[in-house]
């Protein structure tokens, strides 16, 4: 080596030396500020709330729904109504609060996003959708899917509901009939996912999964692929999806190309799917009032209808249609096989339900479900008690001063009173307990955490709820900005398929088999066994029995 090129070899070594010492240097920084400053200047560590180690989180008890209506009841009973707690450690303090002020400031408030985390996780596999849109952006989107949801748009594609619900049954019958017997054992969380996703298939984009009949349509068997893979990656590969997304591009594991092959399937797919309604639309009338009353056409004419410079791409419009098919078709779904796991515990439930659809004779309406008070008190007690979605995260995108209704007792006696703030610093991340909510002694009473359709009945209930309309609907659809903009298409969904299969057949749980809470974005059952993790148990396997036609109410 001649002694130029030796002295730049040098020259580059001592570069990549001093670059490297820079880079740990600011890591080291970064760390430090991270565990033993930043820490001291948080003013949440003021906050009572529970303790633990240097790097003890506190995920499991803020995230099992398990074992979360014991530890909210506990911590609260403790700790008050607004404490804080751990994340990734004793240095990550983290807001929750059971106050309704508190909560309806952070959800009322553009102060408080979704994390860039929750944001980009769903991004990955929902585009950019309006469940995780922020600011102006997430504003014109609620404004361009408002004709999507409205009562009347509701209603006009009721029809597919019962169709479908009809179609369940009629399944469920052929396989009785099959089994030579009036019972069988139905994972019934399968079977109403199936049902879901071709109502929303025909509701929302007028095209046939069929998947009743047969799970092997492209876009339906990518939807659950994708999904099915995504309920079970772990941390560490959120984790690293989330903050080294370069690896799966450069070393893509076998999920990876999976998952990518999945959502060009549906891309290909839905762009078709866009491209013909658009022209066809065009075609029938120049001011796109077309009879096509599917969320696609729907969506597709509200565009056609904007300003050209705001009006979205196609795969902005395929976006916004996955994520209503990814929070209709699943939430819905958990919501309706919640219902018949309770039905199922509760017989003398069941049988009061099933004796007012029976009154209410056979029907293909939705008025008439709708004027059936016990059916709606199941249905939102169910909402109540098992929430689709357990809980949601905002951080602070400033400080910020917190109004609180209850007062807060510091960790050094200090009580801060109601016309006082709890001080937040930009940065922080705040837990929004939906079940934790839905479960509170104070707005529900002491009976909170027992399922009892009867309280939707009494007019006698008082309290905090009535000041908040947001909370009387339900913490299950949350409020404010981010509020479901589709939960009039899920409530009558669910009485739809509820209806249904409670006037036709009885449900009982399966005898020795023990039916747990699994959280992975959403609350699903799974069957305990020993030595499988609760994702691959998914499921809720019930005792189906058939009304005999002369006993039915």
């Amino acid at each position: 080596m001649s002694l130029a090129a030796l002295d730049v070899a040098l020259l580059v070594g001592k570069a990549i030396g001093v670059l490297g010492f820079l880079l740990f240097a600011r890591f080291l920084v970064w760390l430090v500020n991270l565990l033993l400053v930043a820490p001291r200047f948080d003013p949440l560590r003021h906050l009572p709330g529970p303790d633990g180690g240097a790097l003890e989180s506190h995920f499991n008890q803020v995230n099992d729904p398990d074992i979360t209506p014991q530890v909210y009841k506990d911590w609260t009973s403790r700790f008050g109504k607004t404490f804080r707690y751990h994340g990734y450690g004793r240095h990550d303090y983290r807001l929750m609060s059971f106050d309704l002020r508190v909560l309806s400031h952070i959800l009322l408030s553009p102060t408080y996003q979704k994390p860039w985390q929750t944001r980009q996780y769903l991004g990955r596999l929902l585009g950019r959708g309006v469940f995780n849109m922020e600011g102006a952006e997430h504003r014109y989107l609620r404004k361009l899917i408002g004709p999507v949801f409205t009562a009347q748009a509701v209603k006009d594609v009721s029809g597919v509901y019962f169709q479908k619900a009809e179609e369940l049954t009629d399944r469920w019958e052929t396989l009785l009939c099959a089994g030579s017997g009036d019972s069988a054992t139905f994972d019934v969380a399968h079977w109403v996912l199936r049902t879901t996703f071709d109502i929303f298939g025909l509701a929302g984009l007028d095209y046939h999964f069929n998947a009743l009949l047969d799970e092997s349509e492209a876009v339906y068997s990518a939807f659950r692929t994708m999904f099915c893979i995504s309920d079970k990656s772990s941390q560490l590969r959120v984790l690293k999806q989330l903050y080294l997304p370069v690896v799966e591009r450069i070393w893509p594991d076998e999920a990876d190309i999976i998952t990518q092959r999945c959502l060009k399937t549906i891309h290909e797919c839905g762009m078709a799917l866009i491209e013909t309604k658009r022209q066809a639309i065009l075609a029938e009338k120049s001011d796109f009032q077309s009879q096509e009353k599917d969320m696609l056409s729907l969506l597709i004419k509200s565009n056609l209808a904007a300003d050209p410079s705001a009006r979205l791409s196609d795969r902005e419009l395929l976006d916004q249609i996955t994520s209503f098919l990814f929070a209709g078709s699943d939430t819905t779904a958990l919501a309706i096989t919640w219902c018949l796991r309770y039905l199922s515990l509760h017989p003398n439930i069941q049988q009061k339900l099933r004796e007012e659809l029976g009154d209410a004779g056979t029907t293909s309406q939705v008025d008439v479900l709708d004027g059936l008070p016990y059916l709606d008190a199941v249905l939102r007690e169910t909402l109540r008690f098992t929430p689709p979605v357990h809980g949601t995260l905002r951080v602070a995108t400033v400080d910020d001063l917190i109004p609180i209704s209850s007062p807060v007792t510091l960790r050094d006696g200090t009580v801060v009173t109601e016309t006082e703030h709890i001080r937040i610093r930009k940065g922080t991340f705040v837990h929004i307990p939906l079940e934790g909510i839905n479960m509170s002694e104070d707005i529900w009473g002491s009976d909170a955490q027992t399922f009892n359709p009867d309280r939707w009945l009494s007019s006698s209930h008082s309290g905090p709820i009535q000041a908040f309309p947001g909370l009387a609907n339900l913490m299950s659809f949350s409020f404010g900005r981010a509020a479901c903009p589709g939960y009039r298409f899920a409530l009558v969904e669910a009485k739809v398929v509820i209806a249904a299969l409670v006037r036709q057949f009885s449900f009982e749980p399966v005898v020795g088999l023990e039916i747990g809470m699994y959280n992975c974005v959403m609350t699903k059952p799974f069957v305990r066994q020993a030595g499988r993790c609760a994702s691959d148990g998914v499921g809720l396997p019930l005792k189906v029995t058939r009304v005999d036609t002369q006993h039915r109410v």
